[in-house]
């Protein structure tokens, strides 16, 4: 502003109006842009449709958005359980193989969103072009267990058949994607 002053004080021409900073309408456009900024997020309620491709058993990824199914904690990929016999195999891998194969019977998979978890991905429950949900699927096949703290018991009795017909890793006593994550990274349990 002290330049524009100086100029008009020295006989120059004053700036145009839209140069003028602190004008009215320059307020209003940042309070537009600040708005737009606000409601970024505003799109994350609207449905997500696409072929979904999976990253891990309780993470998708749609039309390059990664959706963290909600209510659901998959083995980790890495993660081996112990099956009826007490040998070894790997739970993750195939928690994840499973969610691939079910998508693939039909598809596009279409995600509605709860929310953003702590990584930025999207939080949502999906459904395939058939109308089955996939994170009830993935529980009551024993691909995955039931996050209680998320979703106040949603798909606990999905979990329940899973456990009562010894279903995926219910075959045995799995160890909680939870507490082995927590043991290989050693931190605090968030589940």
């Amino acid at each position: 502003m002290t330049r524009i002053k100086s100029a008009v004080a020295a006989g120059g021409r004053r700036a145009p109006h839209s140069a003028r900073l602190g004008s009215a309408s320059t307020r209003t456009i940042g309070a537009v842009l600040a708005a737009l900024l606000m409601t970024h997020d505003a799109g994350a309620a609207e449905p997500i449709i696409g072929q979904a491709s999976v990253i891990d058993g309780d993470t998708i990824e749609i039309a390059g958005e990664r959706v963290q199914l909600n209510s659901v904690d998959a083995p980790e990929e890495w993660q081996v359980c112990l099956d009826e016999r007490g040998a070894d195999y790997r739970c993750g891998k195939e928690s994840a193989s499973a969610l691939d194969a079910f998508l693939s019977a039909s598809r596009p998979t279409r995600c509605e969103f709860a929310g953003r978890d702590r990584y930025g991905r999207f939080v949502g429950t999906c459904f395939r072009a058939d109308g089955k949900d996939v994170n009830r699927w993935l529980i009551e096949s024993g691909n995955a267990v039931d996050r209680d703290t998320d979703n106040k018991g949603l798909y606990a009795s999905a979990q329940q058949t899973a456990k009562s017909n010894g279903a995926g890793i219910w075959r045995a006593q799995p160890e909680h994607a939870c507490a082995a994550r927590v043991g290989r990274v050693n931190r605090k349990p968030s589940c």
